[in-house]
């Protein structure tokens, strides 16, 4: 019974796991985020973005389907990860899931908007009572609120890296570099989101280089647990971390 126990929340093990939460995470933020988002959201144009909508009522409901799962495979995901590393630092640890759970609360309230803004469009009641311009113009509202909450959103998408990393550097169980690429990653998110609000023009020039090291870690890191893992560490050095970290 102990033997099973252990098998199922040794490293290697619960590395494989919080792989598999993070390729879901991968799809269903990637389909949500990175394909429907874009085709419903048309900036400054409201009666583009109404007349997306409207025409497609049933992509709407799986984006905002996707933004929900993703959201609950992210928290299991820091879960995972937390239940795995926290050995090392127990406070950091901690840091990594607040990050994450803040994440996914933007994450499922953003969905909220989108949906509604759905109900405007469809609902014919909206157009009687403000007009269509007034109608197409509540939609937009609303997705522009989702489009600016999912950036709100990616200052912790990107936050929580910089635990994840100093938890993998110090663990042993990941290859160094790896950590420390994903405490860049995390600062390379932070300033390109500042800049989004702050200097719109120049946060679009920007914004394909910025994304080269999130991309990269992030890969790197999924790819990891799922292929290797984690390392094999010693027994005497975990004691060790583990006593430093208490």
């Amino acid at each position: 019974m102990n033997t099973k126990i252990e098998s199922v929340s040794s490293p290697k093990r619960l590395a494989r796991i919080a792989g598999v939460f993070y390729l879901l995470v991968a799809i269903f933020g990637g389909f949500a985020e990175g394909f429907g988002d874009p085709r419903m959201y048309v900036a400054g144009d409201a009666a583009a973005t109404a007349g997306n909508v409207l025409a497609n009522p049933g992509l709407v409901r799986m984006i905002v389907t996707a933004h929900l799962v993703n959201a609950i495979f992210f928290i299991l995901t820091a879960m995972t990860l937390y239940i795995l590393l926290q050995h090392v630092h127990k406070s950091v640890a901690r840091a990594m899931l607040v990050f994450v759970a803040l994440a996914v609360g933007i994450t499922t309230l953003n969905a909220v908007f989108q949906f509604e803004g759905l109900q405007v469009a469809t609902n014919s009641s909206y157009v009687a009572a403000f007009g269509a311009a007034g109608s197409n113009a509540l939609v937009l509202l609303l997705l522009e609120i989702q489009h600016y909450g999912t950036l709100s959103a990616q200052v912790f998408f990107g936050l929580w890296l910089a635990p994840l990393g100093y938890l993998a550097y110090k663990s042993g169980l990941f290859p160094r570099a790896l950590g420390v690429v994903l405490v860049m990653a995390a600062i390379s998110y932070l300033v390109q989101l500042f800049a989004a609000f702050l200097a719109p023009d120049f946060g679009k020039q920007i914004h394909g280089f910025m994304t080269i090291l999130p991309i990269i870690a992030e890969v790197w890191m999924l790819g990891y647990l799922l292929v290797v893992g984690v390392r094999s560490v010693k027994p005497e050095k975990r004691i060790l971390t583990e006593a430093t970290a208490a």
